[in-house]
């Protein structure tokens, strides 16, 4: 009898891993359903859904991807290689919910390394699971899946996986790995490097932290110091990198890297002042009290990981990179998962059961729910469903090749072009002129939020649609429910 239980539990742990599959394929299903229908309501945007979904687009064709939101090629933004790739599925069939689907998987192929390293750590089953299924739950990884498309979620499974890589001792792996991680955006490369400091000293994984050490800082290098400056340098029109690549977000620390550090020792209260703020406190509190029970002061070594887009958040003069309803938070999540499973294997925690975590998760996150939906004003975000249908009448009658400029929202649904802007670009002062002659046409709706806001109120919007009007080189060939579809003449 003895003899065959290895294998009874070698099958036990297949239908755990195959159940931990369709817990993924299913998620992966309710992500891109959730932000699928999102975007069908016209409640993405050009920043950045619009922006990714044009570049790559443009590649697709064998044009160069010059971002027109941006006005520079999208590798003098974060060179972002991981595009080049990507734009293989638009030649299959080019559509932007290849984006929204990418990104719904690849958050919750999370949940698979987390599962595996808490099985290697030597966790129960059932904890395993309820970590996995913890990560799917955890709001940051939610909101982010609303928030547009952005490449750097693609990294988080490969994040945890290059984790599970060195543990295993399959260095190859973590190679590639590490590879991949870069080459979704050049910040990364602080993320790989604080990585490789944990595995090197904390971990003692020697090679795989001196590999993570050494492409940290080679790519970081390449990317700031070559290919970002030298894509950016044939900037079309006015454009300012720093505000594409957020490197202004910093500027009050000091304009070059020697200034900043010069700050740091001279002047520490400029970074003081951030860092043991109110605002920080409030930060740190929403990212670590979903799991708040499984953190142990013993097992925080992984959070070295994090620092990087942690720091970077906290010092941000951007409040937006403090918030947890966007993406800006997610690279976080894999460092958190980690001192989790550390905790739980040395059998410490206040939840140690795996449907006990997953019900206190539910109860975060209706919580969350409940207080955001609170905050919504439903009588402007009710749907429309004519505007709806008279934006969808008005797309029709583009022409595939015309420049075109639109709102906000709008944009990503007609980014297939080499011109696309949308009326806000321009720092949101309504104040600066617009340059109509290179449009072909001017798509304007009414009941989009960013196109009326405080920037832009209503009576000057009204005025910039009743300007189209009596200009002589526009004509309006469309007009219902409050969407406005302005065509240029053709010339005689």
């Amino acid at each position: 009898m003895p003899s065959f239980i290895p294998q009874e539990l070698k099958f036990a742990q297949q239908l755990k891993s195959q159940a931990v599959g369709w817990i993924i394929g299913v998620s992966a299903l309710v992500l891109f359903g959730f932000s699928s229908v999102r975007h069908g309501l016209f409640r993405s945007g050009a920043w950045d859904l619009g922006i990714f979904d044009q570049v790559i687009y443009l590649i697709s064709q064998g044009q160069t991807p010059t971002s027109s939101f941006l006005n520079v090629h999208i590798l003098g933004d974060h060179a972002s290689l991981i595009l080049y790739p990507l734009s293989l599925l638009y030649k299959i069939y080019p559509d932007v919910h290849w984006l929204l689907a990418v990104q719904a998987v690849s958050l919750a192929l999370g949940a698979w390394p987390i599962w595996g390293l808490a099985c290697q750590a030597g966790l129960k089953q059932e904890q395993a699971i309820g970590l996995a299924v913890a990560y799917l739950m955890y709001p940051v990884v939610l909101t982010t899946n609303l928030f547009d498309f952005h490449p750097e979620v693609l990294a988080v499974p490969a994040l945890l996986g290059a984790v599970w890589a060195a543990r295993l001792g399959k260095t190859v792996w973590f190679g590639l790995a590490i590879i991949f991680v870069l080459s979704c955006k050049d910040v990364l490369s602080l993320t790989v490097f604080a990585m490789g400091i944990w595995l090197f000293f904390f971990e003692k994984r020697r090679l795989c932290g001196a590999i993570a050490l050494f492409a940290g800082v080679s790519w970081y290098l390449i990317a700031t110091q070559v290919i970002i400056p030298f894509f950016s340098a044939n900037a079309v029109g006015d454009v300012t990198i720093g505000y594409v690549n957020g490197v202004n977000r910093y500027k009050y620390l000091g304009e070059t890297p020697l200034e900043f550090v010069r700050n740091f020792f001279f002047r520490p209260n400029i970074f003081f002042g951030k860092v043991f703020s109110l605002d920080t406190l409030k930060y740190l509190a929403l990212l670590g009290l979903p799991i708040i029970w499984g953190l142990s002061p013993r097992h925080l070594s992984p959070l070295i990981g994090a620092l990087p887009t942690l720091g970077l958040n906290i010092l941000s003069a951007y409040s937006s990179q403090r918030q947890i309803d966007n993406h800006y938070s997610l690279l976080i999540i894999p460092f958190i998962f980690l001192p989790v499973i550390s905790t739980l294997a040395a059998n410490r925690g206040w939840l140690k059961q795996g449907r006990k975590i997953v019900l206190c998760m539910s109860m975060i996150l209706l919580l969350g729910l409940s207080t955001r939906l609170s905050r919504i004003d439903f009588q402007n975000s009710l749907f429309d469903k004519q505007n709806w249908q008279a934006t969808q009448a008005a797309i029709t009658q583009i022409d595939p090749q015309g420049g075109v400029l639109t709102t906000h929202e709008i944009a990503p649904h007609v980014t297939h072009r080499p011109l696309i802007n949308y009326y806000g670009s321009w720092n949101s002062n309504p104040s600066l002129s617009i340059n109509l002659d290179k449009y072909d046409y001017v798509l304007l709706n009414l009941k989009h939020a960013s196109f009326v806001n405080s920037f832009k109120p209503r009576d000057l919007v009204i005025t910039f649609i009743n300007q189209l009007k009596d200009n002589p080189r526009f004509q309006l060939s469309y007009e219902q429910h409050q969407v406005y579809l302005f065509e240029k003449k053709p010339e005689k």
